[in-house]
């Protein structure tokens, strides 16, 4: 299992590649907020570990292990702030949580989270009853 360090780094790797077709270490240090130097270590082992090929100086690619990871890590990340702008949170704090809470959550609470959201857009008057109990607590 990766650690949350390297789940940021393979969703960020899957995104930059899924949205211009490659990664640079540039890229992903931008994306990141980090030195290059931290990007290419984490590189390294993440060609260690298997989830993606690295050769120096040519770039990388996530294996299919990385592939499958970076996939279910984007889901994770789009599920909660789908979840977090159905309960109401406020638009500008919503990846900020989203980045706060993703690492601590297991699968079977991302699952069950989910379901709940499944439940929420199934019927739109359920966001909206939600809404008016919110309502109803503020007054």
């Amino acid at each position: 299992m990766p650690t949350p360090s390297m789940e940021d780094y393979i969703e960020q790797i899957y995104n930059l590649i899924e949205s211009k077709g490659y990664a640079r270490v540039s890229d992903i240090a931008e994306a990141l907020e980090v030195h290059p130097s931290s990007v290419t270590k984490m590189v390294q082992k993440l060609d260690k570990d298997e989830y993606l090929n690295y050769e120096k100086y040519r770039g990388f690619i996530l294996t299919a292990k990385g592939k499958k990871i970076g996939e279910r890590l984007v889901f994770r990340h789009e599920l909660l702030e789908d979840f977090l702008e159905i309960i109401g949170v406020d638009e500008d704090k919503v990846y900020e949580d989203v980045e706060g809470i993703e690492h601590h959550l297991s699968w079977t609470s991302i699952d069950r989270i989910g379901d709940l959201v499944q439940y929420f857009k199934e019927d739109e008057q359920r966001i909206t009853d939600l809404r008016h109990v919110q309502l109803n607590k503020e007054k």
